[in-house]
């Protein structure tokens, strides 16, 4: 079984900078793709980043040039770093990771952590 425990969330105004980290834990697995999503109450959970092993990224077009997403494979970690926030990034954000494991692939969410923007 992996782990995906979250952190970093929080309130802040609008144009501050939050940054979410994201760290996995287990035996004996290897992280393909690790991301951020975000959902807000009656929506569907929507992609914010991701990012895979050798450092390629994708945004989401809402977040392109102001959110940052970034890993480090030897702690099992990504982040997401987010400047000029703004209240529509208001959202519970959560962890992804693609994991292969003893021969199998499977993907795992963290719990969430709440972010609120201020207008």
């Amino acid at each position: 079984q992996v782990q995906l425990v979250e952190s970093g969330g929080g309130l802040v105004q609008a144009g501050g900078s939050l940054r979410l980290s994201c760290a996995a834990s287990g035996n004996n697995f290897n992280i393909n793709v690790m991301g951020w999503y975000r959902q807000t109450p009656g929506k569907q959970r929507e992609l914010v980043a991701t990012i895979t092993s050798g450092g390629g990224t994708n945004y989401a077009d809402s977040v392109k040039g102001r959110f940052t997403i970034s890993r480090d494979n030897a702690k099992n970690t990504v982040y997401l770093q987010m400047n000029s926030l703004k209240p529509e990034d208001t959202a519970v954000y959560y962890c992804n990771a693609d994991v292969s494991r003893l021969g199998r692939r499977n993907t795992y969410w963290g719990q969430g952590t709440q972010v609120t923007v201020s207008s």
